[in-house]
């Protein structure tokens, strides 16, 4: 076993020392190996950055109701009378005054203009009430003031401001049929807010003709399980035909549709570009053993077994879709990671939030790394350990 062992090593190390005799070709196979690691792990620092961003928005103890088999806000209606309905609900949190902690809110498309590329995209305008700002958590204007009731005047979050044109402080701005004024920039500690404008609820109501009617209802909860009679209420009253959920299965499930679907891009492209890279490490493997040919066949002579020759040229491939693997997570990282964009959200409305690439995400790319030196230092291996003696001194 010992006598084995060292046949490994000594056949591996040579393998090694031989590997500038290949130079090209090596560099090659590392850097297809790279280029799949750098497009996979790309895709799932985006799908995960936009996952983050959404369920870090969401909490256990605020509800939101949507008009049944609404998948969004944007295409639900909730009138005022339901708001009047749901707001004697029981469960629901009531500040000292005994007024009910709910905010019934629009959400409206407006137009905006990226910075990075002047392309147009869609930007959220909230409608919301006084209790509207008080019932997301970590939101804090950073410049400005707040919004006045009844005025045409608008606070930004502060991602709209580094993505979009035209939302600075004391900017005025057409939406609607009115011009309005930019009085205040608050930061939501990295959720989904901080994309959104927000304005009185009211005021956008009037200007854009939607009088008595909202899109979604949100309600402080006295706890997380006061959902339950939350929702058994709303279910037993015909008047309001409503769907209920927690803020945080909200946000999860629109995280969950988006992200899943960037997921579904990475991996077939990935996948597509690994047999490519596949293509490359059997390539430079059978070269490799080609080129020591002679050399596995002496070793053959003076009493080196066939697994000695199988296992250096696997550690090879191995090693150079190492290599691969761990350029592409470093050129995966430098380029991206914390990198800030927008994409469509499940509201179709532009989200900004960061790519993040977490080390999980960083072994996986590493795995399929050497899940394509393995496949393609195989085959290769297996001809190396069944070369005859013979047949290598020719060769």
């Amino acid at each position: 076993m010992a006598s084995l062992v060292l046949q490994i090593f000594a056949v591996t190390m040579i393998n090694l020392r031989s590997i500038p005799q290949r130079l090209l070709l090596s560099i090659s196979t590392v850097f297809a190996v790279a280029l799949v690691v750098l497009v996979l792990l790309g895709f799932l620092a985006m799908a995960n950055g936009f996952q983050r961003t959404l369920t870090g928005s969401g909490s256990d103890d605020i509800a939101i109701a949507l008009r049944g088999g609404s998948r969004s806000e944007l295409n639900s209606v909730v009138v005022r009378n339901q708001v009047n309905l749901l707001a004697e609900a029981p469960g629901i949190a009531r500040d000292a005054t005994g007024r009910p902690l709910i905010s019934a809110e629009l959400y409206l498309v407006i137009d905006a203009v990226k910075r990075r590329d002047q392309v147009k995209a869609n930007v959220p305008l909230r409608g919301i009430s006084r209790e509207g700002a008080a019932l997301r958590k970590g939101i804090s204007l950073i410049e400005g003031r707040m919004f006045n009731p009844g005025a045409n005047e608008i606070v930004v979050g502060q991602d709209v401001i580094g993505e979009f044109e035209g939302f600075e402080l004391n900017q005025s701005i057409t939406l609607g049929t009115g011009r309005w004024t930019v009085v205040g920039v608050f930061s939501a500690n990295g959720s989904v807010f901080g994309s959104e404008l927000w304005a009185d609820a009211a005021a956008v109501q009037s200007l854009f003709n939607r009088n008595n009617v909202f899109q979604t209802v949100r309600a402080q909860l006295e706890s997380p399980a006061a959902l339950a009679a939350f929702k058994a209420y709303v279910e037993a009253d015909p008047r309001l035909k409503l769907e209920v959920q927690s803020e945080a299965a909200y946000f999860a499930d629109q995280a969950s549709r988006v992200s899943d679907l960037i997921r579904r891009l990475g991996w077939p492209l990935a996948i597509a570009m690994a047999f490519g890279a596949l293509a490359g490490a059997l390539n430079t493997m059978y070269s490799s053993v080609a080129a020591r040919a002679c050399e596995i066949a002496t070793l053959r002579a003076i009493g080196f077994g066939g697994i000695p020759a199988f296992v250096g040229t696997l550690c090879e491939s191995m090693l150079l879709a190492a290599v691969g693997g761990a350029i592409g997570a470093a050129a995966t990282f430098v380029a991206f990671d914390g990198l800030t964009v927008s994409t469509l959200g499940g509201s179709f409305t532009q989200v900004v939030f960061s790519f993040q690439l977490s080390s999980t995400l960083i072994v996986r790319g590493v795995l399929l790394a050497l899940l394509i030196g393995f496949i393609g230092g195989m085959f290769p291996a297996w001809r190396a350990a069944r070369m005859g003696i013979v047949e290598g001194l020719r060769g």
